[in-house]
């Protein structure tokens, strides 16, 4: 345990820098990803700590998403790679017309699975009438999915389509074939050319805890996007839900 330093008088609460130690060397790749992490009998002996302060300690890592612990067997640093996720890159049109998905081409050759968790109708509320132009109460085609990639749920999608566009078509059915619903759209001369993307950072609900398997104050990057036809006609609301730890967000900023 060479690479961790010595506490420092009035360098702020114990376990927050012992935290900091071990953090800095797995970003140092001191403790690779898989590599067992010092643990609370460790802590306890390198430092002369209260078992509550090692414990604290571990728990900051967890919160942020570095480490894992197994239970009966340790901890351990994520193995989990984020996943790159590049806002204006991903929605080229070459990337769903080949009849790929967004997500299929964003991953490469990771292993990634989709769940779909709800596909039907509903009423549209005032948020959904405003964003789609539609009167309130109008019929709406909901989609909810949840995505798993190298077998860890990373994110929750729920898109909401009008339905006098989507109502009887594959986009109401759970798989809506090659391309994915943007295809469907395209094909219907409807293609998205313009989208609109809101992200906010904050703490997920119980449900979402429970749906990404997030451990106790991992936070969650949420984004509303909406997708506009050439003709600007808003044709399709995605709220996505992210495991805060679990990406890394890139935007292409062009100077017009």
């Amino acid at each position: 345990m060479d690479f961790l330093r010595d506490l420092a008088p009035d360098a702020g609460p114990v376990y927050q820098q012992i935290a900091e130690h071990l953090r800095a060397a797995i970003d140092s790749g001191r403790l690779e990803p898989g590599a067992r992490v010092p643990g609370e009998n460790d802590l306890i002996k390198r430092y002369g700590v209260a078992r509550v302060t090692a414990r604290e300690a571990l728990g900051v890592l967890r919160n942020s998403g570095l480490v894992e612990t197994v239970p009966k067997v340790g901890t351990f640093v994520r193995r989990f790679q984020p996943v790159y996720r590049y806002g204006s890159r991903r929605l080229r049109t070459e990337r769903w017309t080949s009849g790929g998905t967004i997500q299929t081409a964003e991953l490469g050759g990771r292993a990634h699975t989709t769940e779909v968790l709800f596909v039907g109708a509903t009423a549209a509320d005032e948020r959904l009438s405003s964003l789609l132009e539609i009167r309130p109460g109008a019929s709406v085609l909901r989609r909810s999915r949840r995505y798993r990639v190298e077998g860890k749920p990373v994110q929750l999608a729920t898109s909401h389509l009008p339905g006098e566009i989507a109502d009887g078509t594959p986009i109401a059915e759970p798989d809506p074939g090659p391309g994915g619903v943007y295809g469907r759209l395209r094909e219907m001369g409807l293609s998205p050319e313009r989208w609109v993307e809101e992200l906010a950072v904050r703490m997920p609900t119980p449900e979402e805890s429970r749906l990404l398997d997030l451990p106790t104050g991992n936070p969650v990057v949420t984004i509303t996007r909406v997708a506009f036809t050439a003709d600007d006609r808003p044709i399709e609301i995605n709220d996505m839900t992210f495991d805060g730890t679990a990406y890394v967000f890139v935007y292409d900023l062009i100077n017009d």
